[in-house]
Order: structure tokens, then sequence, then C-alpha cells
């Protein structure tokens, strides 16, 4: 046990999906802040229900790559071919599956936010709702 908490650090570094996870949450909080102001209310982002969200985002990647440390396990063959040709891995852990999963659900709270700040991303985000309905069996919410 103890060498895989000292792995830990070098593991979550190797684990590119983990920074750009908290990208993409940084970038859900600043304009889920912006449409907060625009519209003068609280929302899903700014509020302590998307905090929480958030949190357990990172906090299950973390967990997952101490999962993935102790079990070598590739799914690989769960994601769709497309996916994989885009994003270039070879092997995929459980980190990178959810990962993945927690990138597209921020894009669209991103785009959402976007749109309710009067910016023009409908037709990204009628895409990558597309994308996500043909291979999950649950969406975001939509407000």
């Amino acid at each position: 046990m103890s060498e895989i908490l000292t792995t830990i650090p070098t593991v979550i570094h190797s684990h590119s999906i983990i920074f750009i996870v908290m990208l993409m949450i940084l970038a859900d909080t600043f304009f889920g802040c912006l449409r907060a102001v625009k519209q003068r209310c609280f929302n899903s982002c700014v509020g302590i229900d998307g905090a929480i969200r958030k949190v357990a985002m990172v906090g299950s990647l973390v967990f997952l790559v101490v999962a993935d440390t102790a079990v070598n396990f590739n799914m690989a063959g769960f994601l769709p071919a497309e996916l994989i040709t885009a994003t270039g891995l070879t092997a995929v852990g459980t980190t990178e599956f959810f990962g993945l999963l927690f990138v597209m659900y921020e894009a669209i709270s991103i785009l959402k936010n976007m749109t309710q700040c009067g910016l023009p991303t409908h037709t990204v985000e009628e895409k990558l709702r597309d994308f996500l309905g043909r291979y999950t069996d649950e969406l975001p919410d939509a407000e």
C-alpha cells in the first residue's frame, strides 16, 4: 500500500486528463460566475451544488488513479473508436475513461453558460449533446 501511495504524485502528473478536467472546471466556474452576474442570481456553477459536483469529480479522479495503479485495466474497448482516434490514447484506464466523460459534461455546461452570457454557441452545444446522446444514457440538465 505504501508503494502505491508514493507513486501517486508521479501517476497524477502522467494523467493529463486530470489537468484537462481541472481546466474545464475553471472555465465552467468562470462562465458560470459571468452568467450569475448577468442574471443577478446564483446558478449551479456558483452555488453549493456545483461546488460539490466539481470537488467530487476531482476527488473521484484521484481515487481512480489509485485504482489504476493497483489494477492495470485497459478500458479502450468501452469507448467509441472515433474518440480513441481523436484523443490519440492507446490505453485507457478508469481515470481516463471517467475523465473523458467529465470533460464532455463540463463542456456542455461551459457551452450552456456561454450561451446564457450571450455568446453564439448553439451549434457546438447541439453537436456535443448529439455525441453524448449517442454514447450515453444521461445528459446534463438543460436549464
